[in-house]
């Protein structure tokens, strides 16, 4: 006892009245743990010293460490000189306080003497020690809490000092170690913490590691592109490089493996959430760390303000004083840097995370089977990648906000305790009654949330079906009709958007109001209780409420964004989830019981095989193709007949993979190339279409051109081969598309070809190439064939017929075989007697005329581009810009919102200035007024304050959702009336990209960025004006300061708003990349070109993230300046505050409570004014979306007035006139027809031939306006059609168009949208057309029609459009190729079907087959674009020279 008492003399042993005592923290919690760091880390360096190879790392964090250790010695050395000093001042000192500082000082000796040996990190990095370094943080606690109960300001600011270097070192350390344990790189250390395990004979170079520290704290990487965004408009070369882990491809692998873990371990409900946390989580985690230190920082401010405004009240004139007040400028200057360093971390792992999940869809869209992806909209995976995506992102944010605002608010609540004693209990009450609310508010908005998002997907979709039929729309004159369709699905959007927009807007109310409410009653009871308001507990509190507003009025929006990722991580996890199908070669090969075929392992074998359009999940299913078997071997040509809609293609791609199969097997050897039946063209150049991701081989590529007969069409083409095409191949003709889709095949020289109809699409000359030089040239005679055709030469050339029919394999054998012409019933009579002679000779002649070749091929180096690049506007965004949406969100809204914010601002100020008034006049006992007087006012500004808030928040709701509904609308109505040419040169993944991405932002995140900005101005507005009455030397500062602040803010804001544009520019690729790969992934999946495809986008994707990842850079270093520069005005208020306090300045600064207003008005003008810039830059950014929204607001317009009024019968003939027609698409391209006349008799059928690319559908775009004629006119009923209103146009003409199209709902809705027709009518008009039948089985009128159609075959789809032009009663009908893809039976029937129906009217076709064309009055031959010949078919015929016999003869060939 006696030695406790000499170690002990003055302190309780263990607790005193505050907690622990002085002498047990020292003694046992100081030295007893020091000693035993030392004990530990001698037994480490005296085992690991015996080691022959040890871990180094990078010099970078040795110096690191080295400089922390350093730093810890020199403050324990200051400990031990202190204590020194007052011995020699002949005071006692406390033993307990010696062993505590000797110990210390001790440890941070031994930890820089072990440092400087090689087994260093081994030794400071074990296990034990590391987990021990983050225990011993626990030990500060209570120290901390004994020195902030002392007066001594310095040694309180020294014992901050060493709290925050051993917090550093323990953290830092724990890192180093697991970086070095970790195989791949972490971004959270690496530009400062690179490391290398090396042996002893190891070296390692550094330089420049100092400056390498400084570039990365102060973001001065970024300084050559703000010197480029000043100088000139920036591209993506300027941007800054990703770091190693950010490229798209390690973040695409890491989260892979992660989900494919996931699903190993989860097989029936895999978790993406999960799956995040498995490979992000510990980064995630360990910056949840470096958060815990920014916050508590935070409260660093208001307790010095504390002290400050005592040392002020007790007027004394030492240097604590000053020391407090540089105190605060430093603290904000330490919280600045380490508030920027942790949004960037975090911003780097929500980019990465973002790369993940972007690259993930994609290849999930590339792996899913047609049949399996039956189960989601094509808009509903767009909106997985345009707006899923995001939120997701977001949950980065929103989760460590979900912990840090509480603990933020806790830490808030407990120093509020401090300052009132339970008063504070008050303002909590209401704070925990709106909780109950809040939570069902937030339920609320989960349910809103999801209801509106199922509308988003839906109006996706539409939007998307109507971008991509927009020509055949058009020509049916349904333009209008669509459009109102979306406009009720965005009605219903919006109605689920605005209860959102309300309930937050509510959500708004309750947070904002809640520090004012708190104030009134935390200060109401203080002052009841008989407690006396000074400025010290006034103004701390103020300070402390200030620090309550963030974290209360983020706290919505952080349960928004978790509820929305949670919403998002739900879909996407059942999209992900979807089942990949393999089609393998099995390890066996079939066995093959047919006596026909040798034994040798056949190319195809398919056994006993059913198989369904239907997804994995669906249980109730129908079989499209039934029991089938079918074995072909290697080398044959197979030619797949039947009728339409009896299985051929679902025969194919069961053979490719994309259905279900439900029984049976299915064995394909080899490698595949595919051509379905609408060829899949993608954006950009021809040889891009063609080699598909290939080396370039010139003798193969030329060969191939010429087999396909695409030397000539290439040779008059605008830089030959390299010129580009447009989306979906727009620019070309559907025979050139078959024939590029062929090219591919071609070239890819696989053992396997499954080309689905071809043939179709080309002319019979060029049918009869095709078959020559292609199907059964060198290129492909030795490989098998699979083909599905209705062309007669094809099927008796071929070695192999299947019949299909209705799902079966109907008959299987030999085209010589004599029973043959038995099973193929749909052939008419004629043409089986004529090619029953042709298929004895098995060869093609070789007398008829041979079609044009061109010896070389055009090519260039350079793409000529039909696409035009995408605008992006230059310098900042235009005043116009602002004020047309806020004349779209109408002008009194505006003005109102704008007056209550400033209104809200100048009632909460003036509740502060009352508040002052109060303390001043209690203080100096001057009061006339009761207590009751000054609550009664108080309570009148918080009444004012809050019925201003409420009606912000609800302006800026009704607001925002005008604006968002206007901008919709006149989007949509713009587009709807713009040109046919304007969809050509854009692509609609450019157009989508405003009504999803755009139109987004100002629905959702514009408005709320906006009310932020409003907040801020005004709030900083309100602060500078109180500022400058309270402190009148705070107006020196003002001039320069917000000179610095305003070329900041310039310097900055010319780089963002090029990176923002930037930004939009490079994530239109992404968005019409995927949209392209969703219609052509089966065709991708074929060539086996998914790797190629995956790495092009994410090509797209590292381009989208260099400019975000510039863009965040960019937004920190301008972040970081402006909160320096805020931190120096909080050091400059509070030395003026002592200053004025001492007398040294003639100017009056005012009362103690003048002064400490200005001082807790200061300390949050750190985060207001980065706060403000960021808002209003951000601002800036969002308004890009509605910049880019109006240039679509100023495209060219169709000219759909006319000065001819029409008569309602009119065309009552159907007399048509082409006079001198020349026709260009483009300026810079051939004319597509030249100097065209000709006259067609009302009544009459007029066939239209020729070779593909002459310019037959090309008539029919003049015909219907689509595309405005260079010369000539065209007079319809002697009225010319340039002057006839263009809708009326289009609606008196009937059209079957040359690709077929159905949209999504019912059967009867898509034959007769407008209601016209009876089920009657209908149904004769089905029958006609051969459907009724397949109707009647499928369910009738009610049926729905998948999206695009693919309920039904392409033939079965073009029989559809063909029942839709009979029922629209109209002189003429226009038929671009609708027998292309039935058999021959069905067009006869079809063609006797219109002959009888259409006595009276006058029809334009145009055929590949010469038997359509032979019944007609008069026939017209087009060669490029030019009207060669003209007359009667019959006529023509017979005579030998003309051009249609030489079609004749090739076709019977």
């Amino acid at each position: 006892m006696e030695l406790m008492k000499f170690i002990c003399p003055d302190s309780p042993y263990v607790w005193d009245h505050n907690g622990v005592s002085k002498c047990f923290n020292n003694l046992l919690l100081g030295f007893g743990v020091n000693l035993l760091t030392l004990v530990m880390i001698v037994v480490l360096g005296i085992v690991n010293g015996r080691r022959k190879q040890w871990t180094r790392i990078h010099l970078s964090a040795n110096i690191l460490l080295s400089v922390l250790a350093a730093l810890g010695a020199c403050l324990a050395f200051f400990d031990i000189i202190m204590l020194l000093k007052t011995k020699f001042n002949a005071e006692s000192i406390l033993f307990h306080e010696c062993l505590y500082a000797c110990s210390q000082f001790s440890v941070w000796v031994a930890i820089l003497i072990v440092s400087r040996g090689e087994t260093w990190l081994d030794v400071l990095g074990n296990g034990i020690l590391c987990y021990w370094w983050i225990m011993k943080l626990l030990c500060l606690i209570p120290q901390l809490q004994i020195v902030f109960s002392s007066p001594q300001v310095v040694r309180w600011i020294k014992e901050i000092c060493v709290a925050i270097t051993d917090i550093v070192f323990g953290i830092s350390i724990n890192i180093i170690r697991m970086k070095v344990a970790s195989s791949e790189n972490s971004s959270m250390v690496e530009p400062l913490l690179p490391y290398q395990r090396q042996t002893e004979e190891g070296s390692f170079r550094d330089s420049g590691i100092i400056c390498k520290i400084w570039r990365l704290m102060t973001f001065k990487t970024i300084d050559p592109v703000l010197e480029h965004g000043v100088n000139k408009q920036l591209d993506f070369e300027d941007l800054l490089q990703l770091p190693v882990d950010m490229d798209p491809s390690s973040c695409h692998n890491l989260l892979l493996r992660m989900w494919d873990a996931q699903k190993r371990n989860n097989l029936s409900n895999p978790s993406l959430l999960r799956t995040i946390c498995s490979a992000y989580g510990w980064p995630y985690f360990c910056l949840g760390l470096l958060k815990v230190l920014n916050d508590c920082l935070g409260f660093a401010g208001p307790l010095l303000l504390n002290r400050l405004i005592h040392f002020l009240q007790q007027g004394a004139r030492n240097v604590d004083g000053y020391v407090l007040a540089i105190s605060l400028g430093l603290v904000s200057v330490l919280k600045s840097f380490l508030d920027t360093q942790y949004t960037f971390r975090l911003s780097q792992l929500r980019l990465k995370l973002r790369s993940s999940i972007m690259t993930i869809i994609y290849r999930k869209c590339l792996c899913v089977s047609l049949a399996e992806r039956s189960k989601f909209s094509e808009g509903e995976i767009q909106t997985f990648m345009s707006v899923d995506a995001d939120r997701i992102v977001n949950l980065c944010n929103s989760a460590h906000d979900m912990w840090s605002l509480p603990l933020q608010i806790g830490i808030a609540l407990y120093l509020l305790y401090k300052q009132v004693k339970f008063a504070f209990v008050s303002g909590l009450a209401i704070t925990i009654l709106l909780i109950p609310v809040n939570k069902w508010i937030a339920n609320l908005i989960a349910n809103a949330t999801k209801c509106m998002m199922e509308q988003k997907d839906e109006r996706i979709r539409k939007t998307a079906e109507l971008l991509s039929f927009i020509r055949t729309l058009k020509m049916y004159g349904w333009e209008l009709l669509f459009a109102s369709w979306l406009m009720k699905t965005r009605s219903s959007e919006v109605r689920y958007l605005s209860t959102r927009k309300y309930l937050d807007a509510w959500c708004v109310f309750f947070w904002a109001t809640t520090p004012t409410l708190f104030s009134l009653f935390t200060f109401g009871l203080y002052s009841l209780t008989g407690h006396e308001l000074d400025a010290a507990t006034v103004f701390t509190c103020l300070a402390l409420f200030n620090n309550l507003i963030s974290p209360l009025n983020s706290f919505p929006w952080v349960i928004n964004g978790l509820i929305d990722a949670a919403i998002s991580t739900r879909r996407l996890s059942k999209y992900l989830s979807s089942y990949e199908s393999n089609i393998e070669p099995e390890s066996s090969s079939p066995i093959v019981n047919n006596e026909k075929f040798d034994s040798e392992e056949p190319a195809v074998a398919v056994n006993d095989a059913s198989c369904t359009w239907s997804s994995y999940d669906e249980k109730e299913y129908d079989l499209v193709l039934e029991d089938a078997n079918l074995y072909v071997p290697k080398g044959f040509m197979v030619a797949i007949i039947g009728e339409v809609g009896s299985g051929k293609s679902s025969l194919l791609n069961l053979l490719l993979g994309e259905t279900r199969v439900i029984n049976g097997s299915i064995y394909l050897t080899g490698s595949k190339a595919y051509v379905p039946q609408v060829p899949w063209i993608m954006s950009g150049t021809i040889r891009d279409n063609i080699l598909l991701g290939k080396d370039y081989d010139q003798k193969r590529y030329s060969e191939v051109l010429h087999a396909c007969t695409l030397d000539l069409d290439i040779s008059l083409m605008m830089g030959g081969d390299m010129a580009c095409i447009g989306e979906k191949g727009i620019n070309l003709s559907g025979g050139q598309r078959a024939r590029l889709a062929l090219a591919r095949a071609l070239y890819h020289g696989t053992d396997t070809y499954l080309l689905d109809d071809i043939l179709s699409a080309v002319d019979a000359h060029v049918a009869r190439s095709i078959l020559q030089n292609a199907i059964l040239g060198p290129l492909m005679n030795n490989e098998t064939r699979i083909l599905c055709t209705h062309n007669i030469q094809a099927i008796y050339l071929a070695d192999m017929v299947v019949v299909m029919d209705k799902g079966h394999v109907k008959w299987v054998g030999s085209p010589a075989d004599s029973s043959v012409t038995s099973h193929i019933s749909f052939l008419s009579l004629d043409e089986v007697n004529t090619f029953t002679e042709v298929q004895n000779t098995k060869k093609l002649s070789n007398e008829s005329e041979k079609t044009q070749e061109v010896e070389c091929i055009i090519t260039s180096n350079e793409a000529q581009d039909i696409i035009e690049a995408e605008a992006r506007k230059v310098g900042r965004v235009e005043a116009t810009v602002y004020k047309k949406y806020a004349a779209f969100a109408g002008w009194f809204i505006t003005v109102l919102t704008c007056l209550s914010a400033i209104l809200m601002q100048a009632s909460r100020n003036g509740n502060d200035l009352w508040l002052s008034f109060w303390v001043d006049t209690t203080g100096s006992n001057q009061s006339k007024y009761s207590t009751t007087f000054y609550l009664v006012i108080l309570c009148m500004f918080c009444l004012v304050n809050s019925s201003l808030t409420l009606m912000r928040a609800f302006a800026f709701a009704f607001g925002g959702l005008r604006a968002a509904i206007r901008v919709h609308d006149k989007l949509l109505g713009n587009l709807t009336d713009a040109p046919v040419s304007f969809f050509d040169q854009t692509p609609s993944g450019r157009i989508l990209n405003r009504f999803s991405s755009d139109l987004y932002t100002i629905d959702d995140s514009l408005p709320f960025i906006l009310n932020i900005l409003l907040a801020n101005f005004v709030g900083l507005l309100g602060i500078t004006i109180v500022l400058s009455f309270v402190q009148v030397m705070f107006l020196l500062l003002l001039i320069p300061f917000w000179f610095m602040y305003s070329k900041l803010q310039f310097y900055y804001r010319s780089t963002s708003r090029e990176l923002r544009r930037l930004d939009s520019v490079s994530r239109s690729p992404i968005y019409a990349s995927f949209t392209e790969t969703l219609d052509g992934s089966s065709t991708i999946r074929a060539f086996n070109s998914v790797d190629f495809f995956l790495f092009r986008f994410m090509q797209h994707v590292q381009i989208y993230q260099r400019t975000s990842y510039t863009e965040i850079i960019a937004s920190l270093w301008l972040s970081l300046r402006l909160q320096l520069l805020a931190a120096f005005i909080v050091s400059f208020v509070a030395v003026m505050a002592i200053v004025g306090t001492h007398g040294y300045i003639p100017v009056n600064l005012g009362t103690p409570g003048l002064v400490g207003l200005a001082l807790s008005y200061a300390s949050p003008i750190v985060s207001l004014l980065g706060s403000f810039l960021t808002s209003f830059t951000e601002t800036e950014k969002e308004m890009v979306s509605v910049e880019r929204v109006l240039q679509y607001m100023d495209i060219p317009q169709e000219k759909l007035t006319g000065e001819n009024p029409l008569d309602s019968n009119w065309p009552s003939i159907g007399d048509i006139q082409f006079q001198n027609v020349t026709l260009r698409y483009m300026p810079s391209l051939p004319p597509a027809l030249l100097d065209v006349s000709f006259d067609i008799r009302g009544g009459s059928q007029v066939g239209i031939v020729g070779r593909t690319g002459a310019g037959k559908s090309s008539i029919l775009n003049v015909l219907f306006r689509l595309n405005p004629v260079s010369c000539g006119c065209v007079l319809v009923d002697g009225l010319n059609i340039a002057g006839v209103p263009v809708r009326d146009l289009r609606s008196k003409i009937a059209i079957v168009p040359q690709s077929p199209f159905l949209f999504e709902g019912s059967l009867r809705a898509n034959l007769d949208p407008f209601q016209m027709s009876s089920d009657e009518k209908i149904w004769n008009t089905l029958e006609k057309c051969c459907l009724k039948e397949e109707i009647e089985a499928a369910g009738g009128l009610d049926i729905h029609v998948k999206e695009s159609g693919t309920t039904f075959s392409v033939g079965q789809r073009q029989l559809l459009c063909l029942a839709r032009a009979l029922l629209k009663s109209s002189k003429v009908l226009c038929l671009d190729e609708c027998t292309a893809n039935v058999d021959t039976q069905t067009a006869s029937k079809l063609q006797k079907a219109i002959s009888s129906e259409c006595q009276s009217r006058t029809i334009l076709t145009i055929a590949h087959r010469i038997s359509t064309v032979l019944i007609m009055d008069n026939i017209f031959i087009l060669d490029q674009g030019i009207l060669v010949e003209q007359g009667n078919p019959q006529v023509l015929l017979r005579d030998d020279s003309s051009r249609f016999s030489s079609f004749a003869r090739a076709s019977a060939m």
